[in-house]
């Protein structure tokens, strides 16, 4: 099985990214990729987007070199009530929201706070994913939140990125994809690149899937056409 629509790409709009859309869309061509998703952080973050990167992501063609670009943003989650950092008036010009916490803009302090935010952030009804939650410092309540995911139709993300770090993050990343199996929550499986080199590179997240027996039906990325029906893009 292949990752053929990679939904989580940092381009050089972030300073801690290397590679721009260009040079993404040769490579997914090189790697026979059908699509990437351009979503670099919110303006909140250190090195985020400012606000005019996604307001004028129009510009970015819908197709270079045979590759399709999805055009989006990973948003900061900013407090306990759910709020992101764009605007809803951007938010609905984009392809693909990921809606991540990231502890430098907020770290929710205990097991309730974060299972809260999580729960909150999905009524939004413009985010698409939650992104890497397995890698968050705070435990929460899998459970509540997987089926949470279900009831809003919320893609769950299994980061590649994420599992590559210490041990535990790789137990939660299971520990979140058993609770995906069990209530059959759809997923996509990304990369978080920040480099060209490693777009639809996820060997990893495939591994850990494979270990479970999870169903591929569930990925929501392996094909363009796939994502495009699930998200409800109109290309």
């Amino acid at each position: 099985m292949r990752i053929l629509a990679d939904l989580h790409c940092h381009t050089t709009a972030s300073a801690h990214a290397y590679s721009t859309i260009k040079e993404y869309a040769d490579m997914a061509a090189e790697y026979s990729m059908e699509a990437f998703a351009v979503t670099n952080h919110g303006p909140k973050s250190a090195d985020g987007a400012h606000i005019y990167h996604f307001g004028n992501l129009v510009v970015v063609p819908r197709v270079i070199n045979g590759v399709t670009v999805l055009k989006g943003a990973e948003c900061n989650i900013l407090d306990s009530d759910g709020t992101i950092d764009l605007p809803p008036n951007i938010l609905e010009k984009l392809d693909v929201i990921i809606a991540s916490i990231h502890q430098a803009e907020y770290a929710p302090k205990s097991e309730k706070e974060h299972t809260k935010v999580l729960l909150n952030v999905m009524d939004n009804p413009n985010v698409h994913i939650m992104g890497h939650m397995g890698r968050e410092k705070m435990p929460f309540d899998i459970e509540k939140v997987v089926k949470k995911a279900k009831e809003t139709k919320k893609l769950i993300e299994i980061n590649s990125s994420s599992i590559k770090k210490e041990g535990r993050i790789l137990e939660r990343c299971r520990e979140i994809a058993l609770a995906c199996k069990k209530h059959e929550v759809p997923i996509v499986v990304n990369s978080d690149c920040h480099i060209c080199y490693d777009i639809g590179n996820v060997g990893n997240a495939i591994e850990l899937l494979d270990s479970i027996n999870f169903d591929k039906n569930l990925i929501m990325n392996t094909s363009l056409e796939k994502a495009l029906e699930f998200l409800n893009i109109r290309l």
